[in-house]
Order: C-alpha cells, then structure tokens, then sequence
C-alpha cells in the first residue's frame, strides 16, 4: 500500500470494531501500520477482527467495551494510555445501531439505546480521551474522527431514532470543534498551546453492512465498507496543521442508474 507504515507508532482504539465498518476501519489502519485496539460488546466479532488485522500482517488487541456505560469508558481509556503511553493518539468513534419505528409505534427503550450508543456514548469517550490527550508532549496531535451518517442531514420516515441520533451527533462534533479552536493549554510555566487534538468527522451514505439488512436496499446501492475505512484513513493521514471538518462519501452510482 502507498500508505504502509504512515501510522507506525500510533494505537488507534476503533470501536464498533467487530463488524461492519468497525471492522473495516480497523483492517485499514493497521494496514498503514498502527496498533489497533478493537473495541466492542461483541467479544467474538472482535476476535474474528483481530484475526483479520493479524492475517494481513498487523497488530492488534482486543478490549470489551460498551460505549453507553459511563464506567466502560473511563476503565478502557485509562487502561490504554497506562499501558502505551502517548503512543494512544488516535480515537475513531464507528460503533452505532439502528432501530427501525414510526412515531406512532416507536419503542421507547430503542429509541434510548439508540441515542445513548449513537450521540451519548461517543461524546462521552472522546469527552475521557481528550482529558488525557491534552497533556500530549509539545508538536504532537492526538487525532479523533467521528463517524456520522447522511441521515444526520436528511429525513427518512420509520428512522426517527437513529435519524435523530446521528443529527445529534453531528452538532455535538460541531460544537467540539469549535471548542477546541478556542480552548488552550496552559503549562506550569503560564504559558499557553493550542489544544493537542483534531477532531474530523465523516458522513457517509448506506454501506454494505450487517446493520444495513433489516432495510432491504440491494447491495450494489451501497458502498462497501472499505471505501469510508480508507477515508477514515486519509483524515488521519494529514499534515497535523490540515483540517477536514466534514467529509461526505456517497456511491458513485445514482440508484436509477443501472449498474
């Protein structure tokens, strides 16, 4: 690959990384010579991840995690940066669910879930993350990207949940980045930096992915998983001083054109 080895040094906690674009994501990355730590609920998709990072010639762990449990986050961050240091600089925030339903028969426990897994936990883990990523030593950036959906700029009826999820989540980035244009980091001496992390987000269209099924849209509508995964990898790949806010990522094909 004209990437392998860009990201030697780095680990990377992917979650949402035992399946779908997880999965992906992770394979990319330890392509291009990261450390990925796949994280999950999943704890045999994860395996079967860390088998597929490995067969390629990568390196990676898995760890369990459940995004939505507040205790989950701070354990798992707090274990990677004791245990690799500063070499932790990477978060990319993949894992999500859906639960179809109406407003007239929408289920509120799903709808919940689905915020709390799509918005809440994400925020929250980069939220952990950047409190130690802030004491990076001078010239380096930890990188965060977040996954978001088109669904969080259109509207689509029986979606009402992860439509509304995902709009939340794309605010929330929003206001991240703003924030960190504005927040510095003051040093024992007084002195001030800016703040040490880039957060970018990607927005991509319907992929091919086991989440995609309960719709029914045929396959060759979607993307395949590996093309947002290199995207993700591009936006990590940039010159420190580069910034993508948002990437949308749509396929090629229009859907009335045959393929």
């Amino acid at each position: 690959m004209e990437d392998s080895g860009a990201l030697k040094g780095r680990v990377a906690l992917v979650t949402g990384g035992a399946s779908g674009l997880g999965r992906a994501t992770a394979v990319a990355l330890a392509e291009a010579g990261a450390h990925v730590v796949i994280a999950d609920i999943d704890p045999a998709g994860s395996e079967q991840t860390r088998a597929r990072v490995a067969d390629s010639g990568g390196s990676a762990e898995v760890v369990p995690l459940d995004v939505t449990d507040d205790a989950s986050r701070r354990d798992v961050v707090a274990d990677l940066f004791d245990r690799h240091g500063d070499a932790f600089d990477v978060l990319v925030n993949v894992a999500g669910i859906d639960r179809p339903g109406y407003i007239t028969d929408i289920d509120l426990d799903d709808y919940r879930r689905v915020q709390a897994v799509n918005c809440e936990g994400p925020v929250f883990l980069t939220s952990e993350f950047m409190k130690r990523a802030q004491h990076l030593p001078e010239g380096r950036t930890a990188d965060v990207v977040h996954v978001v959906s088109l669904s969080a700029i259109t509207s689509g009826s029986g979606a009402i949940a992860y439509n509304g999820s995902k709009a939340g989540f794309l605010n929330a980035t929003r206001c991240i980045q703003r924030e960190l244009r504005e927040k510095a980091v003051r040093h024992p001496d007084g002195s001030e930096r800016p703040f040490p992390c880039r957060v970018q987000a990607v927005i991509p269209a319907a992929m091919d992915t086991p989440m995609m099924e309960q719709w029914g849209i045929p396959s060759h509508l979607m993307m395949p998983p590996s093309a947002v995964a290199e995207m993700v990898r591009t936006l990590l790949l940039l010159h420190p001083s580069a910034f993508v806010p948002e990437m949308q990522i749509v396929p090629r094909l229009e859907p009335n054109f045959p393929r």
